[in-house]
């Protein structure tokens, strides 16, 4: 098969739904790409423009994610961040599409969020890469 995710076994996480209950909580878009590893056409999001203070949450579980501080116009068209919270999100090789990159999921729940790569700004070097939908915002408390 082409698009082949590799063969691990599958990992479980501390926020475990099933496929109906994932599909009940989610949007179609959301599901496509937080429980099918989908990516959302670059542009779409409403997150892409969010600049105030706050937190990027998982739109699956609620996990926060990013602080709005680590936020960059990267030009991609998705939204990207150069370092994630302490523990929020996970890391595995994806070698879909005749190419190995890093896949980035929350930690929590596993959904899947985009993907990192070493092209970033200072101090990390790093760009979180993140599919807009499979995020929330919550704008820090006044």
């Amino acid at each position: 098969m082409l698009f082949k995710r590799d063969d691990a076994p599958a990992e479980t996480f501390p926020v475990h739904r099933t496929e109906a209950e994932w599909r009940a909580a989610l949007s179609p878009e959301a599901f496509r790409v937080l429980r099918q590893h989908g990516t959302e056409r670059p542009g779409t999001s409403p997150l892409n423009a969010e600049k105030r203070p706050g937190t990027f949450t998982c739109a699956g579980c609620g996990t926060a994610l990013f602080d709005a501080g680590t936020k960059f116009e990267s030009g991609t068209g998705w939204p990207s961040f150069f370092a994630p919270i302490d523990g929020a999100v996970a890391e595995k090789t994806d070698r879909s599409f005749f190419m190995t990159r890093t896949e980035v999921h929350c930690a929590q729940c596993g959904g899947h969020l985009g993907h990192v790569f070493p092209d970033g700004p200072a101090p990390t070097g790093l760009r979180y890469c993140m599919n807009g939908v499979s995020m929330a915002f919550r704008p820090a408390q006044d």
